[in-house]
């Protein structure tokens, strides 16, 4: 997959900050993946400052025509974005490829008439249907050697820590969504290709205060998790490099 991680060169050499938004639905919000995204690249050379256009089982075509009242090409427009990351609802690249490669390709060229670069959001096969990860993979490296689109190799990279480690658990009770260690693996993977490198030593525990002086714990893992997280990101994103 050599070329996919390419396009954010110039954006890295160029600056320090990147704003980024996130489109997609439960799989992006669950967590709150993209603050998290934010937290671990304080510790980069390119700080990640993102937000989000999600509604829970979205797919890209809903966000295209504006349904249920989704308003992310106005977003897109106005934002002054830097990287959009797009999202596909999970089963799409199985059962409907041709029209997530539509919808992907409408996006990456309005994403790019507005100055911002694409970011492709591979996603996880579910619990009970590992083998439809090949599939997934698939069509989202398609889409971005189609677009010119950057890739990102989450689902290889869940693929990877379950192979090293059977007993690690990565999913929500409904084998479908992330958990929080799902998520940190996730935004792992995430800041390594749009910061391009991660903390030597990645967050464990992460407390923010909201508007009342209330504490709000966004994260809590073991260092080794962490670890674990950091490892994983490295290796897939080095050797997708390789490829």
């Amino acid at each position: 997959m050599a070329g996919l991680f390419l396009s954010l060169a110039w954006v890295n050499a160029q600056q320090k900050e990147l704003k980024v938004l996130f489109v997609g639905n439960s799989y992006t919000y669950g967590y709150n993946l993209p603050h998290i995204v934010s937290i671990i690249s304080e510790e980069t050379p390119v700080k990640l400052v993102t937000r989000k256009s999600v509604i829970g089982g979205a797919s890209l075509q809903e966000h295209w025509e504006g349904g249920r009242e989704l308003n992310t090409r106005n977003m897109i427009a106005e934002g002054d974005y830097d990287v959009v990351v797009l999202q596909d609802f999970s089963m799409s690249a199985m059962n409907s490829p041709d029209t997530s490669l539509k919808y992907i390709r409408l996006f990456s060229e309005f994403i790019r008439s507005h100055g911002a670069e694409p970011c492709l959001f591979n996603t996880w096969a579910r619990e009970k249907v590992p083998q439809f990860q090949a599939e997934i993979d698939a069509m989202y490296e398609r889409a971005a050697l189609e677009n010119n689109a950057t890739w990102v190799p989450v689902g290889p990279a869940w693929e990877l820590a379950m192979d090293l480690r059977p007993s690690v658990d990565l999913f929500t009770s409904d084998g479908s969504h992330p958990n929080e260690l799902g998520c940190m693996l996730t935004a792992s993977v995430f800041v390594r290709v749009l910061s391009g490198e991660l903390p030597s030593i990645l967050p464990s525990l992460y407390i923010v205060e909201d508007a009342h002086g209330e504490t709000v714990r966004l994260m809590n893992h073991n260092p080794e998790e962490s670890e674990f997280c950091r490892r994983i990101a490295n290796q897939v994103v080095e050797q997708a490099n390789k490829n």
